[in-house]
């Protein structure tokens, strides 16, 4: 009898022995851990993380739990510092975008307070602040469109529309930019009704920042079509470019994004944002293209039968 207290004692001892081995690796793990953790908290931005002391039971998860805690929180952090990093861009763009205008319309304003000016150039300074003044009138309108179409704002009053009679339509609008440029665009609509679903104001704008687009970062070759294509209305407007390389095509729908990187051309680089934008919301598509020179931007709708 005495050998089985014996061999239990010895057992119950043994056991003590490994309880406690393991109740100190686990202290040891914790303090390791939490020693990690109070660097972290330290260094604020880094790309370190946790580590294991020692192979111990479930610590391993919780590390590897904590440790897709942190890189969660790390990819949030470098979100938040590029877009905090695009908002400083986009407000020193529009800032630049605004005073540009407007600086030009008070030095001609002055100058039309100056003795002896002759009538015909007051006349001249006088068309030189009006066209200032409606640059500027857009660019405020483009930048409250935008802001109220990223904040899901905007509300649309759908219809059916003829496609085709609005193309050709908000075209013409624009035949004495095209005229004073020397060009006459190719037009083509095909025969037919193309009917879409749509705000007319919502579709007219598209078309006319396409349209502006074109004109203000053109060289030349304007081409606007308009087909149906099975069951999608789809718009293409080109134009040759000197300055849209490969590279810019990813980027070329985003906000303040242009190519002109003086900013000397009358864009805020919000025109064809407006156009993915309006676009989307509307269950369209919008491409942009670059081949031998040719800018291509294509817009596509669902189409409908005839009402």
């Amino acid at each position: 009898m005495e050998w089985i207290w014996g061999t239990g004692l010895i057992v119950l001892l043994v056991g003590a022995g490994i309880l406690s081995a393991r109740l100190s690796c686990y202290k040891e793990q914790v303090g390791h851990m939490r020693r990690e953790l109070g660097e972290l908290e330290r260094a604020g931005d880094t790309n370190r993380l946790l580590s294991s002391a020692l192979p111990v039971g479930e610590t391993g998860e919780v590390i590897a739990a904590m440790n897709r805690l942190l890189e969660g929180q790390r990819c949030i952090r470098e979100r938040l510092e590029r877009e905090n990093k695009s908002y400083r861009e986009s407000i020193t763009s529009i800032s630049h975008d605004i005073r540009t205008p407007l600086t030009s319309a008070k030095g001609y304003v002055q100058m039309l307070g100056e003795e002896g000016l002759g009538e015909e150039k007051r006349k001249v300074y006088r068309e030189i602040v009006e066209r200032r003044l409606t640059d500027l009138s857009e660019m405020l309108d483009q930048l409250f469109l935008y802001a109220r179409l990223e904040a899901g704002e905007e509300e649309f009053a759908w219809e059916t529309l003829h496609a085709g009679n609005l193309f050709a339509d908000t075209i013409s609008l624009f035949y004495e930019e095209f005229a004073g440029q020397g060009q006459a665009p190719r037009v083509q609509i095909a025969p037919g009704a193309a009917y879409i679903r749509a705000d007319r104001r919502a579709f007219v704008r598209i078309l006319e920042n396409l349209v502006k687009n074109a004109l203000v970062h053109g060289t030349g070759g304007y081409g606007f079509i308009l087909a149906q294509e099975g069951e999608r209305v789809r718009i293409t407007v080109e134009n040759g470019t000197d300055s849209i390389k490969e590279e810019d095509l990813s980027q070329i729908f985003d906000r303040f994004y242009t190519t002109d990187t003086s900013r000397s051309r009358r864009a805020t680089g919000l025109g064809l944002a407006i156009v993915k934008e309006l676009t989307g919301q509307m269950g369209g598509e919008v491409t942009a293209t670059l081949i031998q020179g040719i800018f291509r931007i294509e817009v596509s709708f669902p189409c409908l039968q005839k009402p």
